[in-house]
């Protein structure tokens, strides 16, 4: 069998291709090196760098955290690539909690003119996840997409991120402006706007409105906890208690109840989006 370095392109515009798996987690490397086998048999002709991002560098990896990726590719994928590609990742990846060797896999993969040089919103060519399980097994497979969330995924991998193949994310992908990572944050604050809305997944949206306050505020990106911490700081009692059980679950260190109250859980919601609303008209919020 071809070692991955025989698959890997000739190095672009002149930068040499990092070391494939420098700096990556050791309880995450035996997985990773599975899911890029899986990605290298059916991208390898196209491929042009992989990178490792996300909670696995930033702050951390928790029970629940997922293994984020970034492919990029140089062509579009044609449906049989694409379905083969998405069928055979179930097998590399397992729900949160359900296996002891295996997390929750999340791939994206673009293609390099999609995103360079950068628009918004920019192009996702495909996306592989947990939620997309059930989907995926009955045959559906998501289309390509316009996708604002890149400008947030591109900004996390460019800042702290690990090339697996290629170049680093820094010297690859050009800079996202402030502005654009802004507009990808509202958005998403935007698909809250009722209990339905969270119904399910109480805890991953109470600490992601967490992250989007302090980016809102910062400019930056934190990891969830680091950004509770911060927003627990300046919230009301009331509202910190909610976003302190969000974060001890997310941890492992506490039972996650907050679909049992859910006039608290709302009351929050609504404080954030007050919160979040007065950051980003701060006059430096986008600068």
């Amino acid at each position: 069998m071809r070692k991955r370095s025989d698959l890997a392109p000739a190095p672009l515009d002149g930068i040499a291709p990092a070391p494939s798996n420098q700096g990556v987690p050791d309880e995450i490397s035996a997985q990773l090196s599975q899911a890029c086998e899986v990605i290298d048999r059916h991208l390898a002709s196209a491929r042009l760098a992989t990178h490792l991002y996300g909670s696995a560098l930033d702050g951390g990896l928790k029970p629940y955290s997922d293994i984020d990726v970034l492919v990029t590719v140089a062509t579009r994928l044609d449906e049989d690539a694409r379905r083969k590609l998405m069928l055979d990742l179930l097998y590399v990846s397992a729900p949160p909690g359900h296996d002891k060797t295996l997390r929750p896999l999340e791939i994206t993969v673009v293609v390099r003119d999609d995103v360079m040089p950068w628009r918004y919103p920019a192009r996702r060519e495909l996306q592989f996840g947990e939620w997309l399980r059930q989907d995926i097994l009955a045959g559906i497979f998501e289309p390509p997409a316009f996708d604002a969330d890149l400008a947030i995924l591109l900004t996390k991998a460019r800042r702290h991120g690990i090339a697996l193949m290629g170049p680093r994310a820094e010297n690859f992908f050009d800079p996202v402006p402030k502005i654009d990572l802004y507009r990808a944050l509202a958005g998403t604050l935007e698909l809250w706007n009722r209990p339905s809305d969270w119904a399910g997944d109480e805890r991953n949206v109470v600490l992601t409105m967490a992250r989007i306050w302090y980016s809102a505020a910062s400019g930056s990106i934190a990891s969830k906890d680091a950004a509770a911490d911060w927003a627990m700081r300046r919230l009301p009692t009331e509202h910190a208690s909610v976003l302190q059980e969000a974060r001890q679950a997310y941890l492992g260190h506490g039972e996650d109840k907050l679909a049992s109250r859910p006039d608290q859980l709302t009351a929050f919601v609504l404080c954030m989006k007050r919160e979040i609303a007065k950051a980003f008209d701060a006059p430096d919020s986008v600068s």
